[in-house]
């Protein structure tokens, strides 16, 4: 379970063990990144649940606040990153690491962000609104299985700390993720569209980007999780 509990850690700010890990341990706890996601799932779906006993824009808001809290807004960091270095580096490779290393938020960074947070808020107001909350709970969990298939097909942007997590998933990790997120279809069909929104991630940050690092992986969640829960909302209507 160490794996799981450095998982933890690095991804939300929940309270956990403290233990001591070695590199290989630290990056080997990439293969529970989707274990994570159904915690973060489960509290964000509870919060919204909670919140929409009142309203569905109050629970969207708590649902929006316990994610971007639980979370401690890694991932919108790197989203804020990536659309700084994309729309600054004018495919300038020096520049763009340059501004991805810039602990600064840039406009570009600021309008992505503000931009996600509403989307999420949006969309997680119509979700319940539907009582989907399944569907909620199912996205994070979904979204994190898009790193462990980035950190094996697309190359290091630069030796940073994404470039820890190359090769740390092992083959029958693929396996185990594969077969829970069929499982994960059988409630939430729309989850079906995650391999392509992986795919598309990966071809996007190798046209505009060039490689993937740590504010790839953590954008590429945040975009994964928009998408996903546009997707469970189209089903939704739908049907």
């Amino acid at each position: 379970m160490k794996g799981l509990i450095v998982a933890i850690q690095f991804l939300t700010r929940l309270p956990t063990p403290r233990i001591a890990v070695s590199s290989d341990q630290f990056a080997a706890s990439m293969r529970w990144f989707p274990a994570v996601g159904l915690i973060v799932g489960a509290i964000v779906a509870a919060g919204g649940w909670a919140g929409a006993r009142i309203d569905p824009w109050t629970g969207a808001l708590a649902a929006l606040i316990l994610w971007v809290a639980v979370t401690g807004a890694l991932h919108l960091d790197g989203l804020g990153d990536i659309a700084d270095a994309s729309g600054a580096a004018h495919k300038d490779r020096e520049r763009l690491l340059a501004v991805l290393g810039d602990p600064h938020a840039g406009s570009f960074a600021v309008v992505t962000i503000a931009l996600q947070l509403v989307a999420k808020v949006v969309l997680l107001h119509a979700l319940l609104d539907r009582d989907a909350f399944a569907a909620i709970a199912l996205v994070p969990f979904a979204a994190r299985i898009g790193p462990l298939l980035w950190s094996r097909a697309l190359p290091n942007l630069h030796a940073g700390l994404g470039s820890r997590f190359r090769n740390a998933a092992r083959p029958v990790d693929f396996l185990i993720w594969s077969l829970a997120l069929v499982a994960a279809v059988w409630i939430s069909p729309s989850l079906l569209i995650a391999p392509l929104v992986f795919l598309l991630w990966g071809w996007w940050l190798m046209r505009r980007i060039g490689g993937i690092s740590g504010d790839g992986h953590g954008a590429g969640i945040e975009v994964s999780e928009s998408l996903l829960l546009a997707a469970a909302l189209l089903l939704a209507h739908a049907a």
